[in-house]
């Protein structure tokens, strides 16, 4: 296991070391002109060009790219020559934009995903394995009917359509919910849990709409696959009853692939839950990630690519040693 970890987290360090280089590459070569932006519109050329200097953008790009990898492992110093200040590490630099530290921007905003995702997750989970399963014991009937159907329609349904419905219906019309999350990040803050809920419900199940039909069509056939199998037949043999077989031999056997999904969609929703957070205007890393981007704010969109990459590798090496517990006849080498 020990050797195993070593391995995949020196593979995880190559990783994110590509990423960034990738990023880093297509911001450098790419037509927006971050000086520009950060000088605004009125900018004389030569207004332009101390924009460029104080940015760092006047260095070679191997030298900027080794400059941020510099800030990775150690504090370095931002800023045009005369002007210097340290940036404290892990120094991820400043933003083009509002020259604020990416560091503090990265903090303020993952709480906010991280709500939006711990309680989307909890629910899609529940409701896509629970239905799946149901599914799968009542194979060919009318429950088993209702709930396919029903998970096709959900497969179907984007996000953008099932958030701005649920905003029209319960925010505009009902007038149920607030539109803004801007204010709780924590259900352990001073507004409390319930307040911490009604803030971040629709978004939740805007998110469990689409992921938790896919966890039913992906639990229910893997399910029956698994109840076909020869030691299913044989506990069946053995007199044991229905709910001992399903629950203690055939969920462990067939919630394999249900792990695997889990870790990639939980690695990806903590990098940043784009079109969600955009929709319900949760200041999370989605949000801001779209901001860096069109505005060629280079510090912001390589902090929130490189943290949306570390999650994603992360989560898959935990699913790999999850599957060593869940499933014996899988062997972590």
């Amino acid at each position: 296991m020990v050797s195993f970890l070593f391995r995949r987290f020196g593979a995880m360090l190559i990783l994110l070391l590509v990423v960034s280089f990738i990023t880093f590459t297509l911001f450098y070569f790419g037509p927006a002109d971050p000086a520009s932006a950060a000088c605004g519109q009125e900018c004389t050329p030569d207004r332009v060009e101390q924009a460029r200097i104080a940015l760092g953008l006047d260095k070679p790009f191997f030298a900027q790219y080794f400059a941020f990898l510099t800030g990775l492992v150690g504090p370095r110093m931002l800023g045009a020559p005369g002007a210097e200040q340290m940036c404290a590490w892990p120094c991820l630099g400043k933003s083009f934009q509002t020259n604020e530290n990416v560091t503090d921007m990265i903090a303020n905003a993952l709480p906010y995903t991280l709500s939006l995702a711990v309680g989307a997750v909890l629910i899609w989970t529940t409701v896509g394995v629970g239905f799946g399963l149901l599914a799968a014991m009542r194979k060919g009937k009318l429950a088993d009917r209702f709930i396919v159907g029903a998970a096709s329609v959900g497969v179907s349904l984007p996000i953008p359509v099932t958030g701005l419905v649920l905003l029209l219906v319960f925010v505009g019309t009902l007038g149920w919910f607030p539109f803004t999350t801007n204010q709780i990040v924590s259900p352990f803050g001073e507004a409390g849990f319930w307040a911490w809920v009604n803030n971040y419900f629709l978004a939740w199940v805007a998110l469990a709409v689409l992921f938790s039909a896919q966890y039913v069509r992906i639990t229910r056939n893997n399910m029956i696959e698994t109840f076909s199998e020869d030691f299913m037949r044989t506990a069946r043999a053995k007199g044991l009853r229905r709910r001992k077989i399903v629950f203690k031999h055939g969920v462990r056997a067939g919630i394999t692939p249900i792990v695997t999904m889990l870790g990639l969609d939980l690695g990806a929703l903590l990098g940043g839950a784009v079109l969600t957070e955009q929709i319900f205007s949760v200041p999370g890393l989605g949000y801001t990630a779209v901001r860096a981007a069109t505005s060629g704010d280079l510090p912001v969109t390589m902090a929130i690519t490189m943290l949306a990459a570390f999650f994603i590798i992360f989560f898959n090496v935990l699913v790999d040693i999850a599957y060593a517990f869940i499933d014996p006849r899988v062997k972590v080498n």
